[in-house]
């Protein structure tokens, strides 16, 4: 059977791969789910900006300069939602581009962002709600921890986050900021406005260090744009479409709103700005800054409406982090107790309990202090932020270099050797029953999406991999390289200028960071002790070639997995080279049907919620390290008929080792002889093949 028809049989037994299409995001929804995030930081950034040392009245100002990078920001994320469609933004770009530490850096950066989060939100929102109950205003943060605690209650009975609702709080949020700005201009001329310009600058110079300062410091009007990567899982396809028109539309509503309300909200009340109450309800206060009618009911409806939504924001929060505490769980940095859900609902009661309880934690340490947790915030988001634009950076950067290399490789004039070489490891035809066996170097996305993590998965950057390698040296991919370079310059420039200037969220930052990675190095290494090195960074799609490698192909109901392991070690080291063979673990799991669509900020991976495959990977890794094995490649793929041929073509191994009773279901391989050997723990065949024309 030729490759292209396997190829085909496997994408059209596939399953259907969008059996939850009608649910999934579109641009649209992606957009306020966002919004609904990002829209909130308006609400509490002016007032902690402008008390920040030498900023004042500069807050519009600086808000204004980082948008633009801001802008740069979101081309690189809508670039990572489009290659790791599994979702995990930070934990798994890192991870892939990287090491697996440096996912587990990710994942620790994160959660401080989303503590920070849930605490800020939830402390905001009740206070933008005394200005309407002023009653409450004594007993704001134990009302903030009974809401928090709610939140953990309602997660934990399993009340799903909506994004028709974020739907519906983004569009309240974007249109109170409308009817904000249509105040503010009926009241003054366009003359009076451009006169606040200079207003901004009275008073202030601006030196290096207060420029660092409020450039650094103006990020947290953008934090929640982490939130698009987290969405990929529930995205509509094609990702890079939905993703690029939805933050399209997310610069547009928050560069019309954030620079202009922060700017107006800050030089329009100063005295408010200063107050240490009146400087958390800036927003509503400046609805109603123009007495009468219509000023009373808006400055209400934005008190009420940014509380409502401030709550929904924590709420975010809260599921996020309790998604990032599964996956490094998952991924085996974080103790197994951490996903271990009720028998009565269901849900991951220790993951929500963390998300909750840490937040509350925060609120008390610092007795509600607004600013003090708006000086702790720039820690984890900041770090976030520079961890994903360089892990990209370095994707982009080996592509490149591949791409280079391929080009360079086609001019050059072949020798005797090179022509050799050639035909072992290009396309060349073998010969299986008589037939010419066609070998594609590179997988098609549409078929690679329909061999591997189920009905909602899909390639992790199996598109970029198939485009060919001139597209990768032409102009755009250039100037997109280097502005991404430049983003990550200017993102990595902020945060070490707030790891300086900033030492309360540099000690709070670093030290969960610090406690979360000793946490993962313990649990690495308590479970290295016991024979099973963690291997949580696993290839879900076949598109590389590596001849004169050893296959070693595990399966679900396999009994003698092990015997094949053991087999497959010795047959790398007993290659007859200098250096083993190349070692490739292939586990083939059982499909699994999801009955619903993942949850928002979910990270949906088929490996890392099959324990079979974690424990044979983890074996098998702990026995190579051993053998001194030092190319070890770890592939999961369901199952699907012929998915163990096309694995095996699309790789050109020497040796492809299984289970001796299994080798009839391989009946499409078809090698030029057939060892057995027998181990202690089974017999198993060696498929041998030398790939020759």
């Amino acid at each position: 059977m030729a490759q292209e028809s396997v190829a085909k049989e496997i994408s059209s037994t596939g399953g259907d791969e969008h059996t939850h299409s009608g649910n999934m995001l579109g641009p649209i929804l992606c957009w306020a789910v966002v919004f609904a995030d990002i829209g909130t930081s308006v609400y509490y950034v002016p007032g902690i900006l402008y008390n920040t040392a030498d900023i004042g009245s500069l807050a519009g100002f600086f808000v204004f300069l980082t948008m633009s990078v801001f802008v740069l920001l979101t081309l690189k994320y809508a670039e990572v939602t489009q290659r790791y469609p599994q979702g995990g933004g930070v934990v798994t770009v890192s991870a892939t581009a990287i090491t697996p530490w440096a996912g587990a850096l990710g994942g620790m950066f994160i959660l401080v962002d989303y503590f920070l989060t849930a605490a800020i939100s939830s402390l905001s929102g009740m206070q933008y709600l005394s200005i309407v109950f002023a009653k409450i205003a004594p007993y704001l943060l134990p009302i903030t921890i009974g809401i928090l605690i709610l939140l953990g209650l309602l997660n934990w009975v399993g009340i799903s986050e909506s994004a028709k609702v974020s739907l519906v709080g983004a569009f309240i949020a974007f249109v109170s900021d409308i009817a904000i700005l249509i105040t503010v201009f009926t009241h003054m001329s366009f003359a009076q406005f451009f006169a606040l310009f200079p207003a901004m600058f009275r008073g202030h110079t601006l030196g290096l260090g207060t420029l660092l300062i409020g450039f650094a410091g103006s990020f947290l009007a953008f934090s929640g744009l982490e939130s698009i990567s987290q969405l990929s899982p529930v995205m509509k396809t094609p990702h890079k479409k939905v993703a690029g028109t939805a933050l399209l539309l997310v610069v547009l509503t928050v560069g019309i709103t954030s620079p202009v309300l922060t700017m107006l909200s800050t030089i329009l009340q100063p005295n408010q700005a200063k107050d240490a109450v009146l400087s958390t309800q800036l927003i509503s206060l400046l609805a109603g800054h123009w007495i009468g009618g219509w000023g009373t009911f808006l400055q209400i409806e934005v008190a009420i409406s940014a509380s409502a939504l401030l709550i929904f924001a924590s709420n975010t929060a809260i599921i996020g982090a309790y998604h990032v505490f599964m996956a490094l769980s998952s991924m085996e940095f974080l103790p197994g107790f951490v996903l271990k859900r009720n028998k009565l609902r269901g849900t991951p009661h220790y993951s929500i309990m963390l998300a909750t309880g840490i937040p509350i934690a925060i609120l008390i340490a610092v007795l509600g202090n607004i600013n003090l947790l708006g000086d702790m915030y720039a820690f984890g988001l900041l770090g976030a932020f520079s961890l994903t634009c360089v892990s990209l950076d370095i994707v982009r950067y080996r592509e490149w270099r591949t791409a280079n290399k391929k080009v360079s490789a086609r001019r050059q004039p072949l020798t005797d050797k090179d022509e050799q070489a050639q035909q072992n490891t290009e396309d060349t035809p073998s010969h299986q029953n008589g037939k010419t066996l066609g070998l594609v170097p590179l997988v098609p996305e549409t078929t690679i999406a329909s061999l591997q993590n189920g009905h909602l998965a899909s390639p992790t950057h199996a598109h970029y991999q198939a485009e060919k390698p001139e597209q990768k040296r032409g102009l755009w991919f250039k100037i997109d390289f280097f502005l991404g370079i430049l983003t990550s310059l200017l993102v990595i420039l902020a945060w070490s200028t707030n790891l300086v200037t900033k030492p309360l969220a540099t000690g709070f930052g670093g030290s969960v960071t610090i406690i979360g990675l000793v946490i993962a190095y313990i649990n690495y290494a308590s479970q290295k002790r016991r024979g099973h090195v963690p291997v949580p960074v696993v290839m879900t799609h076949v598109d590389q070639r590596l001849p004169d490698s050893t296959l070693a192909i595990l399966t679900a109901e396999n009994g003698h997995n092990n015997a094949v392991i053991q087999a497959a070690i010795h047959s790398a080291q007993m290659s007859g080279q200098e250096q083993a063979r190349s070692l490739v673990f292939l586990y083939v799991g059982q499909p699994l049907e999801r009955l619903m669509m993942p949850r928002m900020m979910e990270i949906v991976d088929p490996y890392l919620d099959d324990p079979k495959a974690k424990e044979y990977f983890g074996k098998a890794e702990s026995m190579a390290i051993k053998a001194k094995i030092p190319h070890r490649h770890f592939i999961y793929l369901q199952d699907k008929p012929n998915i163990v041929t096309y694995a095996w073509q699309v790789i050109h191994p020497h040796d492809t080792v299984v289970a001796a009773k299994e080798e009839s279901q391989f009946k499409n391989i078809n090698p030029d002889r057939i060892r057995y050997e027998i181990t202690t723990e089974g017999k198993v065949a060696h498929l041998l093949k030398s790939w020759q024309p």
